[in-house]
């Protein structure tokens, strides 16, 4: 790159150092998230008061620290240190997919007992029209 120098009349060419851009070390950016995600899976699993929405902002911020270290990278051209751990990733990613998906699933069948007593307590005949005289 070359800038202009107004003390002189003329283009000046000289180089310009390109800003750096931050250096990330993946392998200590997997093991933050593999850690993340098995505690989150953990959680989910045995602690009723986790807070999956602080949690899912944690993911958040480490996929797009991530998405900015690999930045660049060819499709397969992951250093070979690091691909033991971006594997481990993977497996701990699936195992807290799969609590995850428990996890709704259990909401959503409390959820449905829960509307199926509702309306049974809306059907049982306390506020019928036969109740008060109306429908006879």
């Amino acid at each position: 790159m070359s800038i202009y120098s107004p003390s002189s009349q003329s283009l000046t060419l000289r180089p310009v150092a390109e800003p750096a851009a931050p250096t990330i070390n993946l392998g200590a950016l997997i093991g933050r998230i593999e850690e993340a995600i098995g505690e989150e899976t953990v959680s989910i699993r045995t602690d009723i008061h986790f807070d999956i929405k602080a949690s899912n902002a944690r993911k958040s911020r480490y996929l797009y620290e991530l998405t900015r270290a690999l930045k660049g990278a060819r499709e397969g051209a992951v250093p070979v240190e690091h691909r033991d751990g971006l594997i481990r990733l993977r497996e701990k990613l699936a195992d807290n997919e799969a609590a995850i998906r428990a996890h709704l699933s259990a909401v959503n069948e409390v959820a449905n007992l829960m509307q199926n007593v509702i309306q049974k307590a809306e059907n049982d005949g306390t506020y019928s029209a036969v109740e008060f005289g109306y429908g006879r």
